[in-house]
């Protein structure tokens, strides 16, 4: 059975997703499809890790970003930075959902994977004995429709607490 912390912050991530794409959606995928590829941070060629601050489409977001919060608590873009730099959180998984029609339920029940054996296999315990917490980063309707958007991001931070390095194996 899911925590009530894990339906509050998978609730609030996919509201603050949604009003994100709301608010800025249009510009979004218009500079999307208007400007090609994602704007992304310089990254290391043998390991794809970032190698200095940069603010990011968050359609360039990857596996093993290290980032900030959004000051806003919306997310649009990401200031993403290296992990041996103090950051707040860190993309630990990302997995796509099957083609079909746009269904916020079903994207909300596949976040759920965010907090299963993903979990327990990057940090080293499960969800529900740890001090960390998630959030998924969703597909919205118009990103589904419009850019063919499937991917769900998973997100781990230790709330109020700053992480230099990764949160791999941390078991805790």
């Amino acid at each position: 059975m899911m925590k009530l912390r894990t339906r509050r912050a998978l609730a609030l991530a996919g509201t603050a997703v949604a009003l994100t794409i709301a608010l800025s959606g249009c510009s979004t995928i218009n500079d999307i499809l208007s400007g090609g590829a994602p704007q992304d941070a310089e990254r290391d060629e043998a390991t794809g890790e970032v190698k200095e601050d940069a603010n990011i489409d968050i359609f360039a977001l990857k596996v093993g970003d290290c980032k900030m919060a959004s000051a806003s608590g919306l997310i649009e873009s990401a200031d993403v930075t290296p992990c041996d730099q103090p950051h707040d959180e860190e993309v630990y998984y990302e997995f796509s959902m099957p083609d079909g029609e746009f269904s916020e339920t079903d994207v909300d029940a596949a976040s759920q994977e965010c907090i299963g054996e993903p979990f327990t296999n990057f940090v080293g315990i499960p969800y529900e004995e740890s001090a960390l917490d998630v959030y998924p980063i969703t597909p919205t309707k118009d990103t589904w429709d419009t850019l063919n958007d499937r991917i769900i991001q998973c997100v781990v931070f230790e709330d109020g607490v700053q992480t230099t390095g990764t949160l791999k194996g941390a078991a805790r």
